[in-house]
């Protein structure tokens, strides 16, 4: 199971943090992957400057709402 937690602190909400979630939210029903993959939300993850931060699993990530797909495919798509 990859667990992707998206940081939803006003740094990163303000970044695009809404539409990352709701993008990733899209992209695991469109590809069925409802059951190996977990996504969640927290609070700020003290990289503010680098947001929208996303981790998956223990990885960390820099995400922007234009970035979703790429980072989908190659952080998730190609580890499930």
């Amino acid at each position: 199971m990859l667990k992707i937690t998206v940081c939803i602190g006003s740094s990163c909400h303000i970044k695009g943090s809404r539409q990352v979630v709701e993008q990733l939210q899209y992209l695991i029903a469109k590809h069925n992957l409802g059951d190996k993959v977990e996504l969640g939300g927290t609070f700020c993850m003290g990289k503010c400057q680098q947001g929208v931060c996303v981790t998956v699993n223990d990885s960390f990530h820099s995400v922007t709402p234009e970035s979703v797909e790429e980072f989908f495919a190659g952080e998730v798509l190609a580890k499930v």
